[in-house]
């Protein structure tokens, strides 16, 4: 009796532990936003700003307000490359997810925006530092110091230990 209610209890324990890690990835998956499309817009850019006074950039395609963007917006700040076209007439090719009306922007009147690879806000608050929205100041190794003048970094390594 007491060999089949351990036996129940394993089969019990198992199958939890399975239903777990069939469901668990479920509820952390991200919803899909479907793959990117490739858009061409021809326009007048304009200039506004958002609720937090932050520069946004948009253009008007048959009724449609399209909001443009290079990157995030506390990267840029008012140093955004859309900046230079607004009031200017281009053509704007970039990504977007059908539904959405958010156009990536990759060249303008085919210049580029940015450099190809890895983007320069990538990286999270240690690489980008205090721009990023993550970052919190002395929550970084050598609290702003550098690797080489962090504390416990200049250590006399040249000491031996005294023989006796």
């Amino acid at each position: 009796m007491a060999k089949s209610s351990s036996r129940r209890a394993f089969l019990c324990i198992a199958s939890l532990m399975t239903l777990l890690l069939v469901v668990a990835p479920v509820f952390a998956a991200k919803p899909d936003k479907g793959p990117e499309l490739a858009k061409t817009l021809t326009g007048t850019v304009a200039g506004s700003q958002d609720g937090k006074g932050r520069p946004t950039y948009s253009m008007t395609i048959s009724g449609v307000v399209w909001e443009l963007s290079a990157g995030p917006k506390w990267f840029w700040g008012a140093n955004n490359p859309l900046a230079t076209y607004v009031g200017k007439s281009v053509e704007a090719v970039g990504t977007y997810h059908a539904g959405e009306t958010t156009l990536h922007v990759d060249t303008i009147d085919g210049k580029a925006l940015r450099s190809p690879g890895r983007p320069a806000w990538a990286g999270g608050p240690k690489r980008v530092g205090g721009r990023h929205p993550g970052f919190r100041a002395g929550t970084h190794p050598g609290n702003g110091h550098g690797r080489e003048n962090a504390p416990g970094q200049l250590k006399d390594k040249a000491k031996t230990p005294d023989a006796d």
